[in-house]
């Protein structure tokens, strides 16, 4: 198996890893809530470190990626929403120190307006949880991630774990909106949750890569490859394997590149490994 992995099986076949329009969006989406994350990450330790007292007046956190391609994550008020209290400018890869940091400027722009608006109803949706849609494990929290592009207007939902030494795939949702930032569908990206150790409990064998099966989507998701990134530096391994029935999912953690294959090809190079 590790053969076949490294190799991408470009040297000893004739069957070639490939991208498409399909998985080349699923890549640049999941790249983009990792900034998202990130940013929502470094923020949240910057405030606890720097605003503590406004603490208790916080509502909620969002980020998002402005036109110059910043990540700029915004606290607001539990009070009024609209009401921002610290919004925090990040590198278009957030590193740990923002580029700015204001607490002048108090109102929410159209914008931050609308991500709050889909978010706090996404938020709320599962709060209520009326259709038991939503699940909810020990020792995990929903994260809540708007975004709004030309095209759509979306709420990812993931599942963080709230103890260390652990990477959780799937309890992942997807909510869409309109214009109007009004409801219209809600999706499972996922039917089960997973949980990956960050390293081997053999010391003498560390693990190489980890895998997952798909049964709703053919290709891995961009809630997972945001998971894998937000980790890479966590875990020790570095490459992770999506299977659905046609197709095969190739995640390099590293290089943060994604590759795929027809899951026949797959079985039958592996069929092959195995036998020699």
């Amino acid at each position: 198996m590790k053969k076949i992995i490294l190799l991408c099986f470009l040297a000893s076949t004739s069957v070639i890893c490939s991208q498409n329009k399909v998985t080349e969006s699923i890549l640049e989406e999941g790249k983009l809530l990792f900034r998202l994350e990130k940013g929502s990450w470094y923020g949240t330790d910057d405030m606890l470190s720097r605003f503590e007292s406004k603490k208790d007046s916080i509502g909620g956190y969002l980020s998002y990626e402005t036109d110059e391609h910043l990540i700029r994550t915004i606290f607001f008020s539990r009070y009024n929403t609209d009401h921002i209290l610290i919004r925090y400018t990040f590198d278009s890869l957030p590193k740990i120190k923002p580029l700015q940091t204001d607490t002048i400027h108090k109102v929410a722009s159209e914008l931050e307006h609308s991500l709050i608006k889909i978010r706090q109803d996404a938020r709320d949706r599962a709060s209520e949880n009326t259709d038991n849609f939503f699940s909810f494990y020990e020792n995990t929290a929903l994260n809540f991630i708007p975004v709004i592009t030309e095209k759509k207007r979306t709420v990812f939902v993931i599942t963080g774990p709230q103890v260390s030494g652990i990477v959780l795939l799937g309890n992942d949702y997807k909510l869409s909106y309109n214009k109007k930032n009004e409801f219209k569908t809600k999706a499972k990206i996922h039917k089960s949750i997973l949980q990956f150790p960050y390293t081997s409990e053999d010391k003498d064998n560390p693990t190489v890569s980890t895998i997952h099966t798909h049964l709703i989507t053919e290709y891995i998701s961009s809630t997972d490859i945001c998971t894998l990134l937000l980790y890479k530096d966590y875990v020790e391994w570095k490459q992770h394997i999506v299977m659905h029935d046609k197709e095969v999912s190739i995640f390099d953690l590293n290089k943060e590149t994604l590759f795929t294959m027809k899951r026949k090809a797959w079985e039958k190079i592996y069929d092959h490994e195995i036998n020699d």
